[in-house]
């Protein structure tokens, strides 16, 4: 088979969009993914401040990368969450590419500085690690990118992460979900940031080629928290859907975001509140991270 814009031998097929190409033109493809997917829903600009929301993982890693090479004044930001040999791992990778590209990197680590242990504060509020753990992580990202003068906050999603949440908003109708699923979350008070998802359409295959092409170091083991997570049904329905008709996820994504999801309106009238404790934006008294702190110092 032969590569759809040059004509040499390809190396990778893409079957959703019956193509093939070979590396170098697959990194052309990619990137012009990325540039247009920023360009298109206005996400940021090249002067605009940029934290990027990192893990360790493909996706990532590959946004970290291909940000940084599209010349955006970028910072990436990891958390260690105190999850074993997982977390560890999942830090040295990144310390490792930052320290290889010279490129800025933060860290901030839960137990360390906050006192927090995922698993403990699961066990004791009997909601699932995935919940604790997103209630941290989105406002540490928010309070560093707040504090630090970021204009917005870029993370890895790819399109099978945002065709699942997708079924899964659908299933449950999650109507309020529904109508703020997309690659852009706007900026609705002074201190929330804005938050994109520059990787939307491309799938978690094309992020694995790129980093793999790129000789991108990254970390292959999943969470260990995150099995049985509903996500992965979701998931591996759409995988099972796409295998037989490709295309399928792109098409149910994209489809809803240009007709679906005019359709669906978000909660009016919430009223924004600065949290008693720390300051930040809540929509009660405190806010859950600060809630989650105080339940912290009782299990410890």
């Amino acid at each position: 088979m032969k590569c759809i814009r040059c004509k040499k031998k390809a190396v990778i097929t893409l079957k959703r969009h019956n193509a093939a190409f070979c590396a170098e033109c697959f990194l052309h493809y990619y990137r012009n993914q990325v540039l247009k997917n920023i360009q298109k829903n206005k996400m940021f600009k090249k002067d605009d401040r940029v934290l990027v929301v990192v893990s360790g993982g493909k996706d990532s890693m590959a946004l970290w990368d291909v940000l940084a090479k599209e010349g955006y004044n970028v910072v990436a930001m990891y958390i260690n969450l105190g999850i074993g040999e997982y977390s560890n791992r999942s830090q040295e990778v990144v310390e490792n590419f930052a320290k290889k590209n010279n490129l800025p990197l933060i860290v901030k680590n839960i137990k360390e500085e906050f006192g927090l242990d995922i698993y403990k504060l699961s066990k004791t509020l009997k909601r699932s690690p995935c919940s604790v753990c997103g209630t941290i992580k989105r406002y540490l990202f928010n309070k560093v990118a707040y504090d630090n003068g970021f204009s917005v906050i870029a993370t890895g999603h790819n399109l099978d992460d945002e065709a699942a949440t997708l079924l899964g908003n659908i299933l449950n109708w999650g109507e309020s979900y529904l109508a703020r699923q997309g690659p852009v979350l706007p900026q609705t008070h002074p201190k929330l940031i804005k938050k994109v998802k520059p990787l939307y359409t491309l799938t978690e295959k094309e992020n694995m080629y790129y980093v793999l092409l790129n000789k991108i170091e990254f970390l292959h083991e999943e969470c260990p928290y995150s099995v049985g997570a509903r996500s992965i049904l979701y998931k591996e329905l759409l995988n099972e859907l796409e295998e037989k008709s490709p295309g399928t996820k792109q098409r149910f994504l994209i489809g809803f975001l240009e007709k679906g999801k005019k359709h669906f309106k978000e909660v009016e009238n919430i009223e924004l509140k600065e949290c008693k404790t720390c300051g930040h934006v809540t929509t009660t008294e405190e806010c859950s991270f600060c809630r989650l702190t105080k339940v912290s110092n009782t299990v410890s």
